[in-house]
């Protein structure tokens, strides 16, 4: 009988690598869902083998499709593949009844393994056999920046987790080439009219650089200073402390997980401190500099059960993207 795989992911290059890592010798039935919605539809339909879930997903997340399949009582396998390596969400989905977890980018080697023991096969059968490729359609640009986005996301969230002893909800991310002006009023709608303190850091590796920029409104340091116990008068110094701590747990985590995956070792400035409550039209004037175009990284991180939300972006100069473009080329070609 042959295997059916139901693959649910919203990045096109998740569900490609994902279609990848399967032994080609497994000649298995490939379905892809964009999210939990239409992975429930899918799972209500007919029967899967296995499936493998992505968490951070919008419409439907990984969480809310594995209660779903509680709730309806659908048989069915169920590996979750993320990059949302923080151990609170590993317990949750094996909480909510997956049978494994996998990080981001999955470990081909690993797959197969799992696979022998989740699908155990005929007698005859042969995981070594010639692979036979599943079709898979064309990648674009920013399908590959989403997800690698998405994977140094994780490990970013991952160190703040670690680092406060919270759980951080995973962001969907967003990846643009900003004009000048079209950045000043992303930086515009994150602040939500509120006034806030700012970090930023430069850094670069091989030819590759850019400028990271931490912002966090008043109310959200007010908050992490209570989540960490600092004395209400503990004064402007602990503040500071606070704002370069988190400024170098995300933006640290993050180039490690991009350079990972592009194999590139980035090295980062010490944090400047461009202010702190302040509006955000000040931390515009000092973001002006002299480029004209960036490619942006998006992310808006939240702590579970408070109003703390952090807003990261790390934009990379105009000339600094044909060589990223070719550090990451690899994934565009792989087969």
């Amino acid at each position: 009988m042959t295997p059916s795989v139901l693959i649910c992911d919203d990045s096109a290059l998740a569900r490609k690598q994902m279609a990848r890592a399967l032994p080609g010798s497994l000649n298995a039935e490939v379905t892809f869902a964009v999210n939990g919605r239409e992975a429930l539809t899918l799972l209500l339909e007919r029967k899967f083998s296995v499936m493998f879930l992505d968490l951070t997903m919008p419409e439907m997340d990984g969480y809310e499709t594995l209660q779903a399949i509680q709730d309806h009582g659908i048989d069915i396998k169920v590996i979750v593949v993320s990059g949302d390596i923080q151990p609170q969400a590993q317990a949750r989905v094996k909480a909510l009844g997956a049978i494994d977890f996998l990080k981001k980018p999955v470990d081909k080697a690993h797959i197969k393994t799992l696979l022998q023991e989740v699908l155990p096969p005929p007698a005859d059968f042969d995981f070594d056999a010639p692979i036979q490729r599943t079709a898979i359609p064309a990648l674009r640009r920013r399908d590959i920046y989403l997800e690698v986005a998405n994977v140094a996301i994780g490990r970013a969230a991952d160190s703040l987790a670690r680092h406060f002893d919270v759980f951080v909800n995973l962001p969907l991310p967003n990846v643009n080439v900003f004009e000048v002006s079209e950045l000043h009023m992303t930086m515009r709608h994150l602040a939500s009219n509120c006034n806030m303190s700012g970090v930023c850091q430069g850094f670069s590796g091989e030819g590759i650089a850019g400028e990271a920029l931490v912002l966090l409104s008043d109310s959200s340091v007010s908050e992490v200073m209570q989540l960490m116990q600092y004395p209400e008068d503990s004064g402007q110094d602990f503040e500071l402390e606070l704002l370069m701590d988190v400024s170098n747990i995300l933006v640290g985590s993050f180039l490690k997980g991009l350079g990972q995956q592009a194999e590139v070792k980035f090295f980062q400035s010490h944090p400047v401190l461009l202010g702190k409550h302040q509006p955000v039209d000040s931390f515009i004037d000092q973001t002006s500099g002299n480029w004209r175009r960036t490619m942006t990284f998006e992310v808006s991180y939240c702590i579970e059960n408070t109003n703390i939300k952090c807003d990261m972006l790390l934009m990379f100069v105009d000339e600094s993207l044909p060589l990223l473009d070719n550090k990451l080329s690899y994934l565009l070609d792989e087969d």
